[in-house]
């Protein structure tokens, strides 16, 4: 082989060498690219994934509640502490979101800061419907919770319960967002979100946080089998949107105001639709009148199915009594109802809940 066969045998060797690195390198340029993935993995061998940004955003605003009760028969000499629970600061106003569970049998308050600070606190007010309270104090400088009530909590999302178990100090336990929409677990009116976060003791009232430090819920019980203490993996907490909106109106009437007709009802089957001659399953099916409510003066009658309030269609039982409850009392709506096979438009006056024996 001559001087001039080996000079192009190496310019070609050469040559494919420069063109196989630039396809290496517009390759590894895309993040999609398995080269770069192979890269990445080992530069990112041994990282670790961390929310201690998170906790550092939200955990200031997360309080010790002491509720300090006082026997009555000797108010002198003996005190205890009860209903032992957490609180989140909702402004710089003072505002401190809880569970009225935490706070239902307190003689006096004391509110514990994680900076070392305690203040006494009132009760602006409470709703036993949802389980919710608003305390206030008098501090400057106070630690606010971060909120953002357009990012509702997505099944999946990684979540942390911040509180106070068992009085041990500030604990962060994590886990996911397992369920959202739970309803049925306590007097009405809620739509739990379900976690698998270890919430105990002393966690009621504390916050659930996303891995931005923003809360989406008030942590609120853990679910029990039996004479068990939890540890199922099952946990609940009310969205931030429904405890904020019961907030407001506790703040500003000291109660939560809502509307009622007297009615009691559940979701249509397919057989009572079938029995009914229903096109389909949306619809409340009437169980129930009180006497003395507004739609048995309004002549609402048991078996009656409402397909809609004010207009609006009704899909089922929850949206129906959501409605009738965010109504405010005096209001007249219309109701249409399928009684018969026969559609019927009844107008009926709103009362308060509790105005007349349900």
């Amino acid at each position: 082989m001559n001087f001039k066969d080996i000079s192009i045998y190496l310019s070609k060797s050469i040559l494919f060498g420069l063109i196989m690195a630039a396809v290496f390198l517009i390759a590894t340029s895309f993040d999609g690219s398995p080269f770069k993935s192979s890269l990445t993995q080992g530069a990112n061998k041994g990282s670790e994934l961390s929310f201690a940004k998170a906790v550092r955003r939200a955990a200031p605003a997360v309080v010790n509640i002491y509720s300090l009760s006082i026997d009555q028969r000797a108010p002198l000499n003996s005190s205890s502490l009860q209903g032992l629970g957490s609180g989140v600061i909702m402004s710089s106003q003072g505002y401190i979101l809880t569970n009225y569970h935490v706070i239902k049998r307190a003689d006096e308050i004391v509110i514990a800061l994680q900076d070392g600070r305690r203040f006494t606190s009132e009760v602006v007010g409470s709703d036993p419907e949802t389980d919710l309270a608003v305390l206030k104090i008098e501090g400057d400088n106070l630690p606010v919770v971060p909120i953002n009530l357009n990012n509702p909590a997505l099944v999946g999302d990684v979540v942390l319960a911040i509180g106070n178990p068992y009085n041990l100090g500030q604990t962060i336990t994590q886990g996911i967002i397992s369920a959202t929409g739970r309803s049925g677990l306590s007097s009405g009116y809620l739509d739990f979100l379900q976690t698998d976060a270890a919430i105990n003791a002393g966690n009621s009232g504390g916050a659930l946080i996303d891995t931005a430090g923003e809360l989406i819920g008030i942590n609120t019980a853990a679910f029990k089998v039996g004479g068990d203490n939890g540890g199922n993996g099952i946990s609940f907490a009310i969205p931030i949107k429904l405890a904020h909106s019961i907030m407001d109106k506790l703040i500003a009437d000291g109660r939560v105001i809502r509307g009622a007709i007297g009615i009691s009802g559940e979701a249509l089957t397919p057989v009572v639709a079938q029995i009914l001659n229903l096109p389909d399953l949306k619809g409340v099916f009437v169980t129930g009148i009180d006497p003395n409510g507004p739609a048995a003066n309004a002549e609402i009658q048991a078996r009656d199915v409402i397909i809609a309030y004010a207009d609006a269609d009704i899909p089922g039982v929850e949206v129906l009594m959501d409605k009738i409850a965010e109504t405010p009392p005096g209001n007249k709506v219309l109701l249409t109802v399928i009684r018969q096979g026969l559609k019927l438009e009844i107008p009926v006056f709103v009362v308060e809940k509790n105005s007349f024996d349900q």
